[in-house]
Parts: structure tokens; C-alpha cells; sequence
């Protein structure tokens, strides 16, 4: 599942940022809310209705936009390079537009079933 192959890849960016950069607040940030999008996928997936799926990926699309501004963050304060920032940052657009279209989708069909 691409949300949890981002996620393992936070863990080992945070793993990266405390153990080789001594870094340990602005990794916390990013390890939440760069591992959240793949739980709230997990939680869609078993949602009890419609809005309640729609509702757990819109989490997750927040989630993921959240760890975009802090990968920001940590490449212009010289703690990941450019290629490091560009590579997850290319994941997480990748993820967001599964889930965008996930969303669109689900909201699509929920207005057909009324």
C-alpha cells in the first residue's frame, strides 16, 4: 500500500534526523503527520459509511499536506538536501492525488445513491 511505503520512509527520514543530525522537534512534527495518512487509509478502508471514508482521507490529504510544509522546513534549514526533499515530496503528491481522486470518487457515488 503506497501510504504505508511513505510512511516507513518517514520513520527512516525521523530515524535519520535524531540519529545523525540530533534533531529532535521538527522530526517529531514530521514522523505525526508523515505516518497519520497511512493509518487514516487503513481506518477508510474499514469505515462504517460513505462519509465517514470520505471524512478519514480528507484527515489524510491534511495529513500529508502537513508533511510537505515540514519537509519544506527541514530542507531549507539544511537538514535534508534537495534530492532527499524532492523525493518525498514527489511521494506525498503522489499519494494526495490517490486520495484526492479517492475523495472525488466516493462523493461522486454518494450523490448517485441519494
Amino acid at each position: 500500500m503506497k501510504s504505508t511505503d511513505f510512511a516507513i520512509r518517514i520513520v527512516r527520514l525521523y530515524q535519520y534526523l535524531t540519529l545523525q543530525k540530533n534533531e529532535y522537534v521538527l522530526s517529531k512534527q514530521i514522523l505525526r503527520c508523515g505516518t497519520n495518512p497511512g493509518a487514516m487509509v487503513r481506518e477508510a478502508v474499514n469505515a462504517e459509511s460513505g462519509v465517514d471514508f470520505v471524512h478519514k482521507l480528507g484527515i489524510a490529504q491534511k495529513e500529508i499536506g502537513e508533511t510537505q510544509y515540514w519537509l519544506e522546513i527541514l530542507h531549507r534549514t539544511d537538514y535534508i538536501t534537495l534530492i532527499e526533499h524532492d523525493s518525498l515530496y514527489k511521494d506525498a503528491e503522489e499519494l494526495m492525488k490517490m486520495i484526492r481522486s479517492s475523495i472525488l470518487t466516493k462523493k461522486k457515488n454518494l450523490k448517485g445513491d441519494k
